[in-house]
């Protein structure tokens, strides 16, 4: 990622692959949030790298079954054309009830190449 300051920007202004990931991943279409990603794309999640569309596939199934949760944008950052950072407040029935996320998006040829939630 860039060493510059990352900028603060409205939601509105994120490239549509992160803004089409995000709905996709919010209503857990897992089909759906594929498609914004390449096909070598990965998602280093609670410390566990997926790399490519079945396990990234199958990550998104575990953890949308996993718990119960609203998840709500509260947050975005551009640190330079391809680097961008998403801030999400998560609510629901794990332990702790209530985490605010960084969604970290690398992006290459238009589509997310990596992908990092961190809290």
């Amino acid at each position: 990622m860039s060493t510059d300051q990352p900028q603060t920007i409205a939601p509105e202004a994120l490239p549509e692959a992160i803004t089409g990931f995000l709905k996709a991943h919010r209503v857990h279409d897992a089909a759906t949030a594929l498609s914004f990603l390449r096909p070598d794309a990965t998602v280093t999640d609670e410390g566990k790298t997926h790399q490519g569309a079945t396990a990234i596939e199958a990550w998104m199934t575990r953890s949308a079954g996993e718990y119960t949760y609203t998840i709500e944008l509260i947050g975005a950052q551009k640190a330079d054309a391809d680097h961008y950072v998403t801030t999400h407040r998560v609510e629901g029935d794990f332990p702790g009830g209530v985490v605010d996320l960084h969604f970290r998006f690398s992006l290459g040829d238009g589509l997310i190449e990596d992908l990092r939630i961190e809290p």
